[in-house]
């Protein structure tokens, strides 16, 4: 017979176990607001600092220039095609891995993981090997007039490889956790697969969907590795904010590299407030998938 809470006294006030001494509250306090303040903070007041260093007229001249309007355009171009494109992955794969068995299972999470523990300059390398001038696929594409390396869609694949296991790695865990009693309650009921999945699946899942979109499209727009490899670096065509900035940086034009840093800096900001407000609207959600 496992012991009652009444013959265990010292369980009894659990809370003046756990709290510690004021000293060490304080200090414990003080090193996180210190780290956040020195590797967090800090470094977000000099990016918009340097930004506006030369006011916000030349701020905001900068920024429309035609090259950054160039790299802004492309990188937003390269998140509405990423996003999409990993959306229908993430979602089928995540049902099908937690919703089903299947011979290969084990192979398919492997390989979701696959970029997360690739370099993204060896991923680009990778689709240099393979869309090169010498790489196996161009005879196969140059009759098409499709050119992949130091263009648009090589800079669209290499963001798909890096970005593609985010919203199935957010699902997976929450798919499987929920279970499938309430997707065959559905089917006993008369619904059909379809119905089942629109209406019953994806409810369930819509706080990590979304979430998972956040991350996806967070990373699609601030990835360089991959993209810094495929793009060429061709100035108003293949660069994207980060690119321009390493551009601009190389170049001495600090002012207008942190301008375009801060706007990335600002789309971080916006992702993680979105992020926040998901949080508290599904926190209900959330702690049922906890427990």
């Amino acid at each position: 017979m496992s012991p009652r809470r009444a013959d265990l006294p010292f369980l009894s006030n659990r809370s003046e176990l756990l709290s510690e001494p004021l000293w060490v509250r304080l200090l414990l306090l003080t090193l996180a607001l210190t780290f956040l303040g020195g590797f967090l903070f800090l470094p977000l007041f000099v990016v918009f600092g340097e930004a506006l260093a030369q006011g916000f007229a030349f701020y905001f001249a900068t920024l429309r220039t035609p090259d950054a309007q160039s790299a802004i355009g492309l990188t937003l171009l390269v998140a509405l095609v990423a996003i999409p494109c990993n959306l229908l992955f993430g979602v089928s794969a995540a049902w099908a891995i937690a919703k089903f068995r299947f011979p290969g299972r084990a192979l398919l999470l492997t390989l979701i993981d696959l970029p997360f523990s690739v370099s993204p300059v060896v991923a680009g390398l990778i689709f240099i090997l393979m869309f090169g001038a010498q790489g196996w696929a161009t005879p196969l594409l140059r009759p098409f007039d499709v050119k992949i390396v130091f263009a648009v869609p090589g800079i669209i694949l290499a963001t798909l490889f890096v970005t593609f296991p985010f919203i199935a790695r957010e699902l997976i865990p929450l798919m499987e956790e929920q279970g499938v009693e309430d997707e065959e309650s559905a089917l006993m009921l008369g619904a059909s697969g379809w119905q089942t999945f629109w209406r019953v699946t994806l409810p369930n899942v819509r706080y990590g969907l979304m979430y998972g979109v956040l991350l996806c499209n967070a990373r699609a727009m601030g990835e360089f590795g991959a993209v810094s490899v495929i793009s060429g670096h061709i100035r108003g065509l293949t660069n994207t904010m980060p690119l321009h900035v390493e551009v601009l940086y190389n170049e001495y034009e600090f002012v207008a590299a942190f301008a375009v840093a801060s706007l990335l800096t600002i789309l971080a900001l916006v992702t993680l407030g979105v992020k926040n407000v998901l949080q508290w609207r599904y926190r209900d959600q959330l702690q049922a998938a906890e427990h």
